[in-house]
C-alpha cells in the first residue's frame, strides 16, 4: 500500500488547513488511517486516526488536536482527509499519513502501522 499525502503549506496563526491522504497499490482493507507528525529531534506523534469499526467509523484524536482539527475518511477510496483549524506556531511541522489493515490496540503507536506516506510540510507562522 502506498499512501500520498498533500495539503501542506504556510498558514497564520488562526487559520486553517486541509491535508489529504490517498492511497494506491494493492490496498486490502484498511482498519486504521490517520496521521502523525514529527518535529526535528523529536519523536513521531500521534494527531488522529479514523477507525474502520462501528457505524461510520470512530475517530480518535490527540488531546492537544481535539476540538480544532476534524478527521474524516472515504471508505470506498481508502483515504482520509485532516480539517486543521485554529492553527497554531506549536502545530508548525511535518505531518505523515498512516495505515494499518489491522486491528490495533495501541492507535497512537507510531510502530503499528505498517504502510506510511511521505510527509507533508505544515508552518504556522505570522
Amino acid at each position: 500500500v502506498q499512501l500520498q499525502a498533500s495539503g501542506g503549506g504556510l498558514v497564520q496563526p488562526g487559520g486553517s488547513l486541509r491535508l489529504s491522504c490517498t492511497t494506491s497499490g494493492r490496498t486490502p482493507s484498511i482498519y486504521h488511517i490517520g496521521w502523525f507528525r514529527q518535529g526535528p529531534g523529536k519523536e513521531r506523534e500521534f494527531v488522529a486516526v479514523k477507525s474502520r469499526s462501528g457505524s461510520g467509523g470512530n475517530a480518535f484524536y490527540a488531546d492537544s488536536v481535539k476540538g480544532r482539527f476534524t478527521i474524516s475518511r472515504d471508505n470506498s477510496k481508502n483515504a482520509v482527509d485532516l480539517e486543521m483549524n485554529n492553527l497554531t506556531p506549536e502545530d508548525t511541522t511535518v505531518y505523515y499519513c498512516a495505515a494499518s489493515s489491522v486491528a490495533l490496540s495501541g492507535i497512537r503507536v507510531p510502530a503499528h502501522y505498517h504502510s506510511w506516506g511521505r510527509g507533508t510540510l505544515v508552518t504556522v507562522s505570522s
